[in-house]
């Protein structure tokens, strides 16, 4: 009976450790942050995706708003969330300390744009330039004529 039993604690206790999620904030490169910060997003865990982001008062405004957003959405569309796949596009990395990547997901597939930065040891994602930013680094907007002289 124990050799049936101590196979199926030690599967129960690898499986238990390894289906823990490292919600510390801490990623090991620039990309790892962008992807522990959007998988939370994405789930709805915005108090874990917070970890992973640059915290000064405009990126927290940002992020409340996205969560009130998220919360107010219907369940399939959490659910579409929920069940996306991170989709890396590009990754321009601008020196040893800031980066930009262009990631979509597979429920929406709309290009955004992230910066991440390492500030005290850390990768974190800097939501403003998500929505600060002129134009894509992969995509060039075409020009407008104008058509008033």
């Amino acid at each position: 009976m124990n050799k049936v039993i101590a196979p199926f604690l030690f599967l129960l206790f690898f499986v238990a450790c390894r289906d823990k999620k490292d919600e510390s904030g801490l990623s090991d490169s620039n990309l790892d942050a962008a992807r522990n910060f959007i998988r939370n997003a994405l789930d709805g865990k915005f108090a874990a995706a917070r970890n992973y982001m640059l915290t000064d008062s405009v990126n927290e405004n940002y992020m409340d708003v996205a969560e009130r957003s998220y919360q107010k959405a219907e369940p399939e569309i959490k659910n579409g969330y929920r069940n996306a796949s991170i989709l890396i596009h590009r990754t321009d990395e601008l020196n040893d300390s800031t980066a930009v990547i262009i990631f979509s997901n597979s429920y929406k597939n709309d290009h955004d744009t992230l910066l991440v930065v390492k500030k005290d040891k850390r990768w974190q994602v800097d939501l403003k330039y998500l929505y600060q930013h002129d134009e894509d680094t992969i995509y060039s907007k075409p020009a407008l004529n104008d058509t008033i002289k």
